[in-house]
């Protein structure tokens, strides 16, 4: 963030005054979704391709391979390589989880995730924090409601021992208020997401885990016209589909707000979802902090 006045209070929390939700007085509460990779965080976490006929390997980062992951196999950079879904030698074998034994084996280290944040956090902030950070940080600081909705396969609590980093090395000043924790990818969540034939895509599990943690929302706070949702990803299709389940819970429930959070390349683009389409505004870091809730900047 520069030379913001807000950096010593970002980090350490000091002299921030905690912030009610934008329609506390009328009951409504703010619930914050993030997908965690390149959004709230950048991590130096590799995916692997693999050449179509050597079996030679690429590592290819996280933003790319959401930038270039539908045209792999076929057209650009990676027309040559192919993606392998077995999970313990594959393309996403760094985004699941190490086996206890195996753990064991390597002396007792931590999940690769859990290693992944530590080392980040070596790097200088601006390298690691994602567009999203800032909101994360807000959401934490004053305990909103918070999903992490990710592509990663970990379980749920690997997820919660790698954020747990950001507080232990005090960046983060609390351990969020987790509303639900879906990594899409790991089996279990995805039988969970109804996904019991592992046939689901990304995206649509995605879908299905806004769908469940609105739901949760509901059930967990009460039903309230006045409850705020927002949702940030990077990767386009992702994006798409989660405009699409988005308007779909609009019409479900009309007196709610929803808003699309769209941070490819470094952006924080807010879109409003209306029945009648979106409405969009970026924002710079400084307005993202209460971007749900600020009443200088209704929709």
């Amino acid at each position: 963030m520069g030379d913001s006045p807000l950096k010593g209070q970002l980090e350490l929390g000091l002299n921030r005054p905690k912030e009610k939700d934008r329609n506390f007085h009328l009951g409504g509460r703010s619930f914050y979704f993030f997908d965690f990779d390149d959004n709230i965080a950048f991590l130096t976490t590799p995916l692997i391709l693999f050449h179509k006929k050597d079996r030679s390997e690429v590592q290819i980062s996280s933003g790319d391979f959401a930038q270039y992951h539908q045209s792999i196999g076929e057209s650009g950079p990676y027309a040559d390589y192919e993606i392998d879904f077995c999970d313990v030698t594959g393309t996403f074998r760094n985004f699941r989880d190490v086996h206890v034994d195996e753990l064991e084996k390597m002396g007792g280290k931590k999940q690769i995730f859990v290693q992944d944040v530590a080392a980040a956090l070596g790097y200088p902030d601006f390298q690691w924090k994602g567009p999203s950070w800032e909101c994360f940080y807000h959401a934490a600081f004053n305990q909103r409601p918070l999903s992490v909705i990710t592509a990663r396969g970990h379980h749920p609590e690997t997820l919660k021992d790698g954020i747990r980093v950001f507080v232990q090395n005090k960046v983060l000043p609390l351990e969020p208020n987790y509303l639900s924790v879906y990594p899409v990818s790991h089996k279990e969540t995805r039988v969970l997401l109804g996904d019991s034939d592992f046939k689901a895509g990304t995206a649509e599990l995605k879908q299905r885990a806004i769908r469940a943690s609105v739901e949760q929302a509901i059930e967990t706070y009460g039903y309230n016209a006045h409850h705020r949702f927002g949702m940030s990803d990077d990767d386009p299709k992702n994006i798409q589909l989660i405009v699409e389940e988005m308007t779909r819970l609009k019409a479900r429930f009309p007196e709610m707000s929803f808003f699309m959070i769209e941070t490819q390349h470094g952006s924080f683009i807010k879109h409003e979802v209306k029945l009648s389409g979106l409405r969009g505004d970026k924002a710079d870091n400084l307005s993202q902090l209460s971007f749900f809730e600020d009443g200088r900047r209704k929709s």
